[in-house]
């Protein structure tokens, strides 16, 4: 693999691409992007001027061009240095795994009287977006009174395209299946007809979920897990099936949904898919010639959290693109003991500062980011439950490896990209073995050049760790997840809208750029009531819960900007 540390490439990039196939493997963090059996990486880029010339030279990389001069590309892994070296390529980062982070919320956002005062706003003549894990598109909440549906289009990003049984990505996507607003219709006239055909045999349950059709099973995207269809119902619902009573925000808007997701082993959504995603809806949103309001309940743990990686920074260049408004939830990690942060002291021989933080038994993988000012020269070392220490580690860029008893260490040093001024200092701990060591390990940082001093740690959020693994003293504050942290998106906490409370489990601001005020706004997300598969109605509680009330307050908004009002006289 490539061992060139390019300064074009995002430290996590260089080290993935450093790391052996034994580590790519353990690493869920590295591992996003790569293509095993295809030997590709699937990369996220800021580009100037056309790619054009790169297409022509280069056939056996795919490019798909978002808004703004961002991209996603799969390039082989023997064309990643080539690559890189193209005079049109400004920046690369890997994907990142994304996690997901109404009657008595309707009312605690003095939304009833919107809906009922001489405004009458329902969101009629402006979408929802929504980028999630799907949606029950046989939910009556999202059919209109003569029972056709209120969904525009769904792109299902986890099927594979066929053309042979009429299965396309959308226009200018390589990747998943969109269904249309007449294909939606056809399969609501008909309950055993559909439109996605699956290869048999398939499981137990899924073959209770669906019918045969002509010798072969045949399914309509749907959502397993729920989370996509009860945010949809909080944003969009009409309350068809409870009479009104969970009707949700902005109820006559029509829909755009992205089920999130990749047709790959892991299956689980990245950052790739949350840009194409968003572009996909306001791309579709200028063709309708509707304004959009878009909801995002997902998140992720890596980054400065200083709203500059390439998912920001392209979120926050959308915000003058066409008519939409951005929301996204701030996540679930207030709680989750997954960040610290401090001061290392700007005084020579001054005691190291000690963080500590507890390895639960049975962890297979584990990552640390320290996040600090480059100017800083700060010493590190890393001490093993046993009392076993390496270091003070060399600052050198590039990768660095240890083994301590049962646990590898990879550790990179990285320096500022041409989007953030800040050293990242990024700590993988893998098993020899099976799992990592567990107990209580230490980091210590010691002075050397104090110019700032501040430092951040973060771990992997989204609940992926095993209960009880974190940092012996956590600190709450700067736990929103990305790209909440970007500056133009509405940034979205949870309160409990019963107790006028903050939400424990909300994630915190500021960003690490202190003078960004973050989050915006808080909404209800403890208890929420809202659209669930299968017709019915059920309670969650999350940031995810939150986020929809604003997005679909953004839609109503919108409804209004784009109405004459009359006043009464």
């Amino acid at each position: 693999m490539p061992r060139d540390n390019n300064p074009k490439r995002e430290n996590l990039l260089n080290l993935a691409l450093d790391a052996t196939e034994r580590e790519l493997e353990q690493s869920v963090n590295l591992q996003a992007g790569y293509n095993k059996t295809e030997k590709t990486w699937e990369v996220i880029i800021r580009y100037s001027t056309s790619l054009d010339q790169l297409r022509q030279e280069y056939p056996q990389i795919t490019i798909v061009e978002l808004l703004n001069g961002y991209a996603v590309a799969t390039v082989p892994q023997q064309l990643i240095e080539a690559f890189t070296n193209r005079t049109e390529i400004e920046y690369i980062e890997k994907p990142k795994r994304l996690f997901f982070a109404v009657d008595q919320g309707i009312r605690a956002s003095c939304i009833d009287s919107v809906h009922s005062s001489y405004l009458n706003l329902s969101g009629k003549g402006v979408l929802c977006g929504i980028a999630d894990s799907g949606i029950d598109w046989r939910h009556p909440d999202f059919c209109n009174p003569d029972g056709t549906t209120r969904i525009a289009a769904i792109w299902d990003q986890t099927l594979v395209p066929d053309a042979s049984r009429g299965m396309y990505p959308p226009a200018g996507y390589y990747q998943g299946v969109e269904f249309t607003r007449a294909q939606i219709n056809a399969a609501l006239k008909e309950p055993s007809q559909t439109v996605v055909i699956e290869e048999a045999p398939l499981s137990a349950q899924q073959q209770t979920e669906i019918q045969p059709s002509g010798g072969q099973y045949v399914r309509l995207t749907g959502d397993y897990s729920g989370h996509g269809t009860h945010v949809a119902g909080i944003m969009a619902g009409n309350g068809r099936a409870s009479g009104g009573r969970y009707r949700g925000v902005a109820y006559e808007s029509e829909l755009i949904v992205v089920r999130l997701g990749v047709p790959r082993e892991e299956g689980f959504p990245s950052t790739v898919e949350l840009m194409t995603a968003v572009d996909y809806m306001i791309r579709k949103a200028r063709e309708m010639n509707l304004p959009i309001a878009l909801n995002l309940s997902f998140g992720n743990n890596y980054g400065s959290h200083s709203g500059t990686s390439l998912i920001e920074t392209y979120l926050n260049s959308l915000s003058g693109y066409w008519k939409n408004v951005i929301a996204a939830g701030t996540g679930n990690e207030g709680t989750a003991s997954v960040h610290t942060s401090g001061q290392v002291q700007p005084v020579e021989n001054h005691p190291a500062n000690t963080v500590q933080f507890i390895v639960s038994t049975y962890e297979s993988f584990l990552s640390i980011q320290i996040w600090k000012s480059y100017s800083d020269e700060i010493d590190i070392q890393i001490v093993h439950p046993s009392g076993q220490t390496v270091g003070p580690i060399q600052r050198i860029l590039g990768t660095q490896r240890f083994r301590m008893q049962q646990t590898e260490i990879l550790l990179y040093y990285g320096e500022p990209s041409p989007y953030s001024v800040y050293q990242e200092i990024f700590i993988e701990f893998l098993p020899t073995a099976s799992y990592v060591d567990s107990g209580v390990w230490e980091i210590r940082l010691a002075p050397r050049r104090i110019v700032n001093g501040a430092f951040d740690m973060w771990m992997p959020g989204g609940g992926i760790l095993n209960r009880g693994t974190g940092f012996l003293y956590p600190v709450e504050t700067t736990t929103l997840t990305i790209p909440s942290t970007a500056e133009k998106v509405i940034s979205v906490a949870a309160y409990n809208s019963r107790t006028n409370q903050v939400a424990d489990f909300s994630g915190r601001g500021y960003t690490r750029v202190t003078a960004q005020v973050k989050p915006d706004l808080a909404a209800p997300g403890v208890g929420i009531v809202s659209t669930v598969p299968g017709g019915g109605y059920g309670v969650k509680s999350g940031t995810s819960m939150a986020t929809p009330f604003v997005a679909g307050s953004a839609a109503l908004l919108m409804q209004w900007g784009e109405c004459v009002i009359i006043l009464p006289s």
